[in-house]
């Protein structure tokens, strides 16, 4: 009953919270000329169909596009005010791309297909638990209530995970352990990366590499 009481109450407060931070990617985002802006200035990381050649970088094909979108209106400075998330590369990127490119972008990458990864055998059983019922007694929630139980995500909430990279989803959550990334509502992310340990960390993204 506790287990169930705080999944539930972390779904909910979940909604409440990133429901009124993100701004949602317009329907009238254009994919086709995303994918021309994507091909001049993404692809060299996330290769052209958003499926990264390499771990540093992270899948972006079957993304949500209104995450894709927050995303990228984090990494840009604008009005003298620093990026939300810092990222030198990244801001590079799109400081000479309009909210409209951003938007296409995210429409075209979303509508691409994953290639999922693998996950590794030793982390499935120590990671399962974990990521589908979460640790009560520390107050750990578990990672489906947000993410779902295959990774899926939740459209203009919460971002596809499963498939990911296993070092790109480890590195994300120390990032936010640390603080180091900071533009996630109401400290959502922080807060649960707070409570888990390197061991941790690493079978959960183990884990969720196999999610699909």
């Amino acid at each position: 009953m506790v287990q169930r009481f705080i999944v539930l109450s972390l779904a909910l407060a979940c909604g409440a919270t990133v429901q009124a931070a993100d701004q949602p990617a317009a329907a009238k985002a254009d994919a086709a000329k995303g994918r021309q802006v994507a091909a001049q200035i993404c692809a060299a990381c996330h290769n052209p169909d958003g499926n990264s050649p390499v771990a540093a970088n992270p899948k972006l094909a079957g993304q949500h596009a209104d995450y894709l979108y927050k995303q990228l209106r984090n990494f840009k400075a604008e009005g003298g005010k620093p990026a939300e998330r810092n990222s030198p590369v990244m801001g590079g990127m799109v400081a000479a791309i309009t909210d409209q490119d951003m938007k296409n972008v995210a429409a075209f990458y979303a509508s691409q297909t994953q290639k999922a990864e693998q996950a590794k055998a030793q982390a499935i059983e120590a990671a399962q638990k974990l990521y589908r019922a979460g640790d009560a007694a520390r107050g750990l929630p578990a990672c489906a209530a947000c993410h779902g139980p295959a990774g899926a995500g939740i459209p203009a909430q919460y971002p596809r995970i499963g498939g990911q990279f296993s070092e790109y989803t480890e590195a994300q959550l120390k990032a936010f352990r640390t603080g180091e990334r900071a533009n996630d509502p109401n400290r959502m992310m922080r807060a649960v990366a707070a409570k888990m340990s390197d061991a941790e960390i690493k079978a959960v993204a183990d884990y969720v590499a196999g999610l699909r």
